[in-house]
């Protein structure tokens, strides 16, 4: 067994029938030659994604982090812990679907908000995909979803590239849960996670050359904490208030910090990059600063269209991935946060994207100052502030949201195309998480040279969420006519 971590944690305790926390991901596949719903495979009758759906509930193997399933007796005394599920039963994680004819992408996103508003069955591993045959345009779907506790939305995303290739021409390739497991040391199964008084005794107490590279984690990691005291933290708090009293953990009360309901509406589409990195070359700002523009404009329409802008500008929570980093946590999520300014009492585009530039050119700054784990525990804050609302009944929308929404940037494949089993990858859409309070959840990643956005929000607190899309195309618009 594993103790769950912190961070990990939230994800567990916070859960509801109001808001399932699992991430997801919508991928669109183009058949391949040949394919089809007419084509015979030598086995007989099935067609392509029914051959597909096949050899994935054959597998013979699940990686590890695929069959755990998460445990909570008295026995543990409240504590959270993982155990190995030893009979999986793939048919029940694997599904098979069919879209109603024409297929098109309205029918897609719909199937798609049913299945992210239903929660997981905690007695199994936390984990299902979908694969959805009848898209039309000769194409089909897989959508996948797992426990946040289990992984942050980069890991999973990283997990899925692990199943393509840039070879057309490859088949048996595996799905995700199918994936042989990486080796781990033994120091990992700590890592993420605050250690326990035991493991840093053990740790520090080690003979020399025994596990040398363990004390020395440990040692880091009390020198870690110390710097995040009660004092220590009040004052970073203090100092992000202070450089930005107008915006830190103070957003104005909007429309979509209202309790929310279960039921889920998923919208996605897709950009060229090269539109972005125009604006980019004009303004001077990140990639991510325009993504973030851009939202901010769609976001300001959207409300305006609504009557319900506020005043004050909204702002924004953008989970911050450390992963890559020396010395980075790891563990199911690792992950800080920072607090954008998304201006959007600006009517000026260029004025807009300017102060996001200052916002988060600030944020990274006040993270730079932190060592790895640091930044950990200021990600648990960041996502922590938003849980009075999301579990206390009537707080949501009666008190001051931490923030307004979260937007996420993931950086997708570089590699393109990308295929699986000969089929071509077309689009890879996010699907995240909103909290009680936080209706709204925008998610990007990259592939192919465009920018998938992926909408996720309370069916009734967000109404008419597609609106976002076309609210999200007139924003860049607006962007790409800066001068």
């Amino acid at each position: 067994m594993t103790a769950v971590g912190p961070l990990d944690a939230m994800f567990l305790l916070g859960e509801s029938r109001e808001q399932p926390m699992h991430v997801g991901g919508l991928m669109v596949f183009e058949l391949p030659e040949g394919a089809g719903r007419d084509h015979v495979f030598p086995e007989g009758s099935r067609d392509y994604v029914s051959q597909l759906y096949h050899d994935m509930v054959a597998a013979t193997a699940v990686n590890p982090l695929f069959a755990r399933r998460v445990r909570n007796r008295a026995l543990d005394l409240g504590y959270w812990s993982w155990e190995q599920d030893d009979d999986i039963d793939l048919e029940y994680h694997v599904r098979l679907s069919g879209l109603a004819r024409p297929g098109r992408f309205r029918e897609l996103f719909e199937l798609t908000s049913r299945l992210h508003g239903t929660l997981l069955d905690r007695h199994r591993p936390l984990w299902e995909m979908h694969l959805i045959e009848g898209v039309e345009g000769r194409r089909f779907a897989l959508y996948s979803k797992i426990h946040h506790s289990l992984l942050d939305g980069v890991t999973a995303l990283r997990w899925m590239q692990d199943t393509l290739t840039t070879n057309p021409d490859t088949t048996d390739m595996p799905a995700t849960f199918a994936l042989p497991a990486p080796a781990e040391s033994v120091l990992e199964s700590t890592a993420g996670r605050l250690p326990t008084a035991a493991e840093l005794f053990a740790a520090i107490g080690r003979a020399p050359g025994q596990a040398i590279g363990g004390a020395a984690h440990a040692r880091r990691v009390l020198a870690d904490l110390a710097g995040l005291t009660p004092v220590g933290l009040k004052s970073l708090l203090r100092t992000v208030q202070a450089e930005h009293s107008s915006i830190a953990f103070q957003a104005p009360r909007t429309i979509l910090n209202q309790p929310i309901t279960g039921a889920r509406r998923f919208a996605a589409q897709s950009w060229p990059i090269e539109r972005l990195e125009k604006v980019r070359a004009i303004t001077g700002a990140t990639l991510n600063d325009v993504m973030l523009a851009m939202c901010s404009g769609a976001l300001r329409n959207y409300l305006l269209e609504l009557n319900a802008l506020p005043d004050r500008a909204l702002t924004a929570m953008v989970p911050v991935s450390l992963r890559g980093e020396a010395d980075a946590p790891g563990g199911g999520n690792a992950l800080s946060t920072l607090i954008a300014d998304l201006a959007t009492d600006e009517a000026a585009p260029e004025q807009r994207i300017r102060r996001i530039m200052a916002s988060t050119t600030y944020a990274k700054g006040v993270l730079s100052g932190l060592s790895p784990l640091q930044r950990l525990l200021v990600g648990a804050l960041g996502f922590g502030v938003a849980g009075p609302a999301a579990v206390l009944p009537g707080v949501a929308g009666r008190t001051t949201p931490p923030y307004n929404v979260v937007i996420s940037n993931v950086p997708g494949p570089a590699e393109s195309p990308l295929y699986w089993n000969r089929s071509r990858l077309l689009g890879m859409y996010p699907a995240s998480i909103v909290l009680n309070g936080q209706a709204l959840n925008i998610s990007v990643t990259s592939y192919d040279h465009q920018l998938h956005f992926g909408l996720i929000g309370c069916r009734r607190t967000v109404p008419h969420l597609q609106r976002l899309l076309a609210h999200l195309e007139v924003s860049l618009t607006d962007l790409e006519n800066i001068h």
